[in-house]
């Protein structure tokens, strides 16, 4: 299988880029000053993503989406890894799950979520559930013609700007031949419903784009909101998952570039000993080690996108694919940061806030523990005793 880049891969990725560069990047430090996309900005960026075609690209094109591929579609999120996620977030790629939406729910959250008239928010991760999702407790108890909803979410990004609330909660029990497993359903709730409270969570990274805890207090939500069958969250949430992390590991091939860039074109200008820092074989190692981490990335990251398109993808593949991308980013900034020495921990430089934000990328979308463990145990699998 060929991994060469194609014509259309190419003209993605350069159009993102020339939006990126010119419309997001001139407002990180403002972002990162304020900790807060102001609405105007905010509206204004989203106006301009929709204009130049760059927003809800992963959405079908006959809904009013970009109809982009998986393949495609990486190219577009290596160059949005470029700027923070507070700023390339706003240009929304929507949570595929909700293609599921059916009847009433197309009018009233799939293609407003689209056309950029709403926006939703993906409620899965509790205080108690993380990485484990099946041992979430938020409940919904079916009530005539409702479901009453009490609980909790956690780390649930964007959630103070959402129209809606993709939410996961268990609505039973079945017995299955390993034992009792909770019925895991998802629904569609209207933020202003009553009983629900948001508020923001205060992390070390990623300023601007608010991460958020939402309770829910006797919430009722009408049957007919349950996102494709009660039971099936899981299921329908497979496919996002996967993609999830693949898309995950192709911005921090972005944000790793920019940071080699910076790192590279200080080290060919600070000077040291009569001779520039590049030319010291401690400095330019960590150039040589970057590129060739950020290449093998950027291969894996096309052979997800790849086996995703062909249906293949397994979920080893995808956790080797997130797993190698999100440390490959945090030793690339790590090593950035340590070129530019004392330089390197200032504001004045856009570094130190790339190092604070690819922090998370080992912890979301499944830890590095977790997806280790996924690996090993395939391993181990596949060649018994």
């Amino acid at each position: 299988m060929s991994l060469s880049i194609t014509e259309d891969q190419r003209m993605v990725a350069e159009g993102v880029r020339a939006f990126v560069e010119a419309e997001l990047q001139p407002h990180e430090k403002l972002v990162e000053e304020l900790d807060n996309v102001p609405d105007d900005l905010f509206d204004e960026i989203r106006q301009k993503a929709i204009a130049a075609g760059y927003y809800a690209i992963n959405m079908p094109e006959e809904m009013g989406g970009g109809g982009l591929g998986q393949s495609l579609r990486c190219m577009a999120e290596i160059e949005f890894g470029r700027t923070s996620r507070a700023l390339h977030v706003i240009c929304n790629r929507p949570a595929p799950i909700l293609t599921a939406c059916q009847g009433d729910q197309i009018d009233t959250y799939l293609k407003p979520v689209i056309t950029g008239e709403r926006w939703e928010c993906f409620a899965l991760t509790e205080p108690g559930a993380g990485s484990d999702a099946r041992q979430i407790a938020t409940r919904a108890v079916r009530d005539g013609d409702d479901y009453v909803v009490n609980g909790e979410k956690i780390f649930i990004t964007m959630a103070m700007k959402a129209d809606f609330i993709i939410l996961f909660a268990v609505t039973g029990v079945d017995e299955t031949p390993k034992g009792p497993r909770k019925r895991i359903t998802a629904f569609l709730v209207d933020k202003d419903t009553p009983g629900i409270a948001v508020s923001p969570i205060h992390v070390v990274g990623n300023r601007g784009m608010k991460s958020c805890a939402i309770s829910f207090s006797d919430v009722r939500v009408p049957a007919r909101n349950i996102l494709g069958e009660e039971g099936g969250g899981f299921q329908i949430a497979k496919n996002w998952i996967f993609s999830g992390r693949i898309m995950l590991a192709g911005n921090c091939i972005g944000v790793a570039e920019r940071a080699m860039g910076i790192a590279a074109q200080y080290a060919n200008t600070r000077r040291a000993f009569g001779k520039t820092i590049g030319e010291f074989q401690g400095t330019a190692f960590k150039l040589a080690d970057m590129a060739m981490e950020i290449h093998a990335t950027r291969l894996m990251v096309l052979d997800g996108a790849a086996k995703m398109e062909a249906g293949t993808i397994t979920q080893r593949e995808a956790s080797q694919v997130n797993l190698f991308g999100s440390e490959m980013a945090g030793r690339v900034t790590d090593n950035a940061m340590q070129m530019l020495g004392g330089m390197g921990v200032t504001r004045e430089w856009p570094i130190e806030r790339m190092w604070r934000d690819v922090r998370v990328e080992r912890i979301w979308e499944g830890t590095s523990e977790i997806h280790r463990d996924i690996i090993s145990k395939d391993v181990l699998r596949e060649f018994p005793a």
